[in-house]
């Protein structure tokens, strides 16, 4: 199993962007079996952004996803974790080219598949409650 990073304590939401854009959208990071994972920009909004009414609208600035940000680039490199297959609200269905990485007890990292050796960044955040925990460990293991 990876080492993962200490939890990441920087002054403010702009110091949390500036390093998410130098860690990850200068280039893009290898995943353990070969995938290369590009980030954007933009994925800054969706992966470190909240709803707090849970009705999709990401509109507060996440603590606690932004402090595990520095986890994402070990997880996708962690040959020791467990993988699913992504749910994909819009269809109602499992997506194999979504993949979803489980680490920590409870650390998702979302990535989609492009081709057998690329993908893009969705978005990481904590399972924080046991109902969502147990939806994603009963979903189908992601298989190459």
């Amino acid at each position: 199993m990876a080492v993962y990073p200490p939890l990441l304590s920087l002054a403010d939401e702009a110091a949390y962007r500036f390093h998410f854009e130098n860690l990850y959208c200068r280039g893009a990071v290898m995943t353990h079996d070969g995938m290369t994972v590009r980030f954007r920009k933009t994925d800054f909004d969706h992966c470190f952004f909240e709803s707090t009414r849970r009705d999709l609208v990401k509109d507060k600035f996440s603590d606690i996803r932004a402090e595990r940000m520095e986890w994402i680039a070990v997880a996708l490199q962690d040959t020791a974790v467990q993988r699913f297959q992504g749910w994909d609200r819009d269809t109602r269905k499992y997506d194999k080219n979504r993949r979803v990485t489980l680490v920590c007890g409870n650390y998702v990292v979302v990535i989609g598949i492009s081709s057998p050796t690329s993908a893009r960044f969705i978005t990481a955040y904590v399972a924080d409650t046991p109902s969502t925990l147990a939806k994603l460990k009963t979903s189908p293991k992601w298989t190459p």
